[in-house]
């Protein structure tokens, strides 16, 4: 007989996304390194944004809202993921604004119930040919709203 997994906590906002953290991922001291939760929660953004239609596939005239580049990146690490296996990224917008937009995530267990890390990033939205800020699409906005975070 075994026990049953308690359930994952309903999440009132965003997405929680699995993400995988493998061997090679930890340190000399056998920790995920600290800049493999940005790269495992960039992925996990790639798959909820490809679900959404959102994708780069190597042409940035063709890309459309998948032209954008990172502005700012912040990250706070509360408490060290000791072991590769299964964990998650939730994911949500704090802010989404005409050619900016500021994203939160949290890497947590698979059940989203215990929080390794959090952080935010700032992402601007660029114009292929001039590599300025550029509006958002409709389509795009109209996801975005969808993983807003309600004001507290």
């Amino acid at each position: 007989m075994t026990a049953e997994a308690p359930p994952a906590p309903a999440l009132s906002y965003g997405r929680l996304i699995p993400v995988t953290v493998h061997f090679d991922d930890l340190d000399a001291l056998g920790l995920l390194h600290n800049a493999r939760y940005p790269v495992l929660a960039e992925r996990a953004w790639t798959e909820l944004w490809h679900e959404k239609g959102v994708r780069f596939e190597g042409d940035w005239a063709a890309a459309g809202d998948a032209c954008n580049a990172v502005k700012e990146l912040r990250i706070t690490y509360e408490t060290p993921v000791t072991r590769p296996g299964a964990y998650a990224v939730h994911l949500w917008l704090e802010r989404l604004g005409t050619t900016g937009l500021t994203y939160g995530f949290r890497f947590c267990s698979a059940d989203g119930a215990l929080t390794y890390a959090h952080g935010t990033r700032v992402l601007v939205r660029l114009d292929a040919a001039t590599m300025r800020p550029a509006p958002w699409s409709e389509g795009f906005r109209a996801a975005g709203r969808e993983l807003l975070r309600p004001v507290d």
